[in-house]
């Protein structure tokens, strides 16, 4: 048979749908009020409410020993902690799973180089899913999951970076969940979207694992970076200019100079320069508390705020001065915040900026998730941020794996590029457009019912099926405008070289034997 006839019988191509991780529908938690989600862990399955990590690659949920008896009456539930065998539970209970295979007790090191976020956490395998039980999850056997009794992280954790954790008593890496579903094709690409929620608008978190969202951001206003070639999965990104109008003193610049930061949602504070948190201080009447690092709000000056309803725009970049920009701006709601139990024994009105002691420690936390859309794609060492918009109903678009095979005829492009990055990275938009035009024209057949994905099948001659949202947003086609971003910025037409791919294991988190706390 000639290489040719081959080909044109090779079998379709089958490529797993995005998963759309729905949220739990409640806004919670003790550092103000986020979207969490629920997820299952060990046999039978115990459920908990958590907090997403862009950083990590771990599941944790709060032990049992974690409430203790000074605590109150409602602790397992302020912990995101679920009704268990229809009784309340105050954490889990590893003697009660089944499938639970301890490995041992270790320091937790995720973000350790924070004041105030540390802990350890009894470290072992057992079945982790998505969801409540017969809701569509997905379920894999074998995870690592810790128990944490620390309240510096109240509610469980449930890391989507792709990093490996190994232990210092073997040399076995072992895989996160998310290099778990792409290794075993349950997603197509080792990639997400999201962004936090907005309890101020009652807007729940959106989480899609392989994939995004199409109608949760402009693509007409996004700004792409490159990831750092160190094997880190940080999302490392340039805030130029930190401006904020309407405060006690008008219109006033925040950030003294620009600064390389990092985005991650483990944490819900903006962590910045101590100059840049004095000029906070002057502008929306702040109180530092050094005993806890939190900056409070009194009544007074609450209500103040409320009334003037400043605005914060952060621009961000590439680098930390010019070059191409975008503008993300947060409401005063944003950081309208309450932190409660244990920090302080009573809600307390709070603005949710941090002092960084020095430049390993500017990050730009969950708070400002809450306004932005972000895409990752671990296999082209990019992702991009948008403002998040609200656009109807849902659309979940998969990224195509880097492994993804081009058919003949004009597919190589758009599969190189990838389809999401296409869409979401500006200075892919043109190039990736024409591709991706000519492929769902010539070779796909799209079909489905609009807010959602059905799972993709084959064709006869080799032809390829992806079947999405019939309202998936055309990209553009060649001779459209160029894009713009906020602050004049035109990104011109240019093709990306993809960079390498990113092996699972390339990044390890060690963990170091300890001791667990009492609370």
């Amino acid at each position: 048979m000639s290489p040719e006839k081959a080909l044109l019988r090779r079998k379709p191509e089958v490529i797993p749908t995005p998963f759309n991780f729905s949220p739990s529908g409640i806004f919670e938690g003790n550092d103000g009020s986020w979207s969490t989600f629920i997820i299952r862990v060990g046999t039978p399955a115990q459920t908990f409410r958590v907090l997403i990590s862009t950083s990590g690659q771990e599941t944790w949920v709060p032990l049992v020993d974690g409430c203790a008896d000074f605590d109150p009456l409602n602790c397992g539930a302020l912990r995101g902690v679920q009704d268990f065998q229809n009784a309340p539970s105050g954490g889990f209970r590893t003697n009660l799973s089944s499938t639970w295979e301890l490995i041992n007790l270790y320091n937790l090191a995720l973000e350790d180089h924070l004041d105030g976020y540390t802990g350890a956490g009894l470290y072992g395998f057992d079945t982790v899913g998505l969801q409540l039980p017969n809701s569509g999850g997905i379920t894999l056997n074998h995870s690592i999951v810790a128990g944490i009794g620390t309240k510096h992280f109240m509610l469980g954790i449930f890391g989507i970076g792709p990093g490996t954790t190994n232990f210092d008593d073997f040399n076995d890496p072992q895989p996160s969940f998310m290099g778990s579903l792409k290794n075993q094709s349950l997603i197509p690409s080792l990639s997400y979207s999201y962004h936090a929620g907005a309890s101020y608008e009652k807007t729940p978190a959106s989480l899609v694992l392989g994939g995004y969202d199409a109608s949760q951001f402009d693509v007409s206003k996004v700004s792409t970076v490159r990831f750092n070639t160190n094997g880190s999965y940080t999302l490392p990104v340039a805030l130029q200019v930190i401006q904020a109008s309407g405060t006690l003193n008008g219109v006033v610049t925040l950030l003294p100079e620009g600064i390389m930061t990092t985005i991650d949602s483990t944490i819900p504070e903006i962590w910045l320069p101590v100059a840049a948190c004095e000029k906070f201080e002057k502008s929306f009447g702040l109180q530092l508390d050094n005993s806890t690092g939190r900056y409070l709000v009194n009544d007074t000056m609450h209500m103040k705020l409320k009334e003037l309803n400043p605005v914060i725009t952060f621009k961000l970049g590439n680098q930390t001065y010019g070059g191409e920009t975008l503008n993300i701006v947060l409401p005063y709601a944003a950081f309208d915040l309450q932190v409660n139990y244990p920090i302080y024994p009573n809600a307390t009105n709070y603005f949710p900026l941090r002092r960084a002691m020095n430049d390993s420690q500017y990050v730009i936390g969950r708070t400002f998730l809450q306004e932005a859309y972000i895409v990752v794609d671990y296999e082209r060492q990019n992702f991009s941020i948008s403002q998040r918009v609200s656009q109807g109903t849902p659309t979940y678009v998969p990224i195509l794996s880097t492994s993804h095979h081009a058919k003949p005829g004009g597919l190589e492009k758009g599969s190189k590029i990838g389809i999401a990055i296409g869409v979401v990275v500006g200075s892919l938009l043109l190039l990736a457009g024409a591709a991706v035009w000519y492929w769902k024209r010539k070779q796909v057949s799209m079909s489905g019912q609009s807010g959602g994905t059905e799972e993709p099948g084959g064709t006869p001659g080799g032809e390829m099926e992806v079947k999405a949202a019939e309202n998936m947003t055309e990209m553009s086609s060649p001779g459209a405008p160029v894009w713009e971003f906020p602050g004049d910025t035109t990104i011109h037409p240019e093709e990306l070289d993809s960079g390498p791919v990113l092996e699972i294991g390339d990044r390890e988190v060690p963990h170091s034997r300890a001791e667990l706390p009492a609370s």
